[in-house]
């Protein structure tokens, strides 16, 4: 679904968000979200999709070596996690004050 004005898609993933790991290695593991990429659908999980980096000695790192680091993770093998501690589906809602919220389809709270 391609939105009229802005190009960017809604995502039901924020900076900051726990999410549950449900498809690929890291199945079944949680981290905060450390950075949302919108153009790719792929997030920064911390601790999530650990990849080994070769570098060579430079300014910042002397030594030189193998490096292990985060990479970006597919937005569609995610999960938001709730308050609770349980996945759920995202959904949202219009307050009485007219603000939008995101809302947990399983227990039907407010997610922040």
């Amino acid at each position: 679904m391609q939105r009229k004005y802005n190009k960017q898609t809604k995502l039901h993933i924020k900076k900051g968000d726990m999410v549950l790991v449900i498809t690929g290695d890291d199945k079944g593991k949680k981290g905060r979200v450390i950075e949302v990429f919108n153009t790719e659908k792929r997030a920064l999980v911390e601790g999530i999709n650990i990849v080994s980096r070769h570098t060579k000695p430079n300014a910042q790192n002397q030594q030189g070596g193998i490096i292990k680091k985060e990479a970006r993770i597919n937005i569609s093998n995610l999960k938001v996690v709730d308050k609770s501690g349980n996945a759920t589906r995202i959904g949202r809602k219009v307050t009485p004050e007219g603000k939008i919220v995101r809302v947990s389809k399983k227990s039907g709270e407010v997610i922040e």
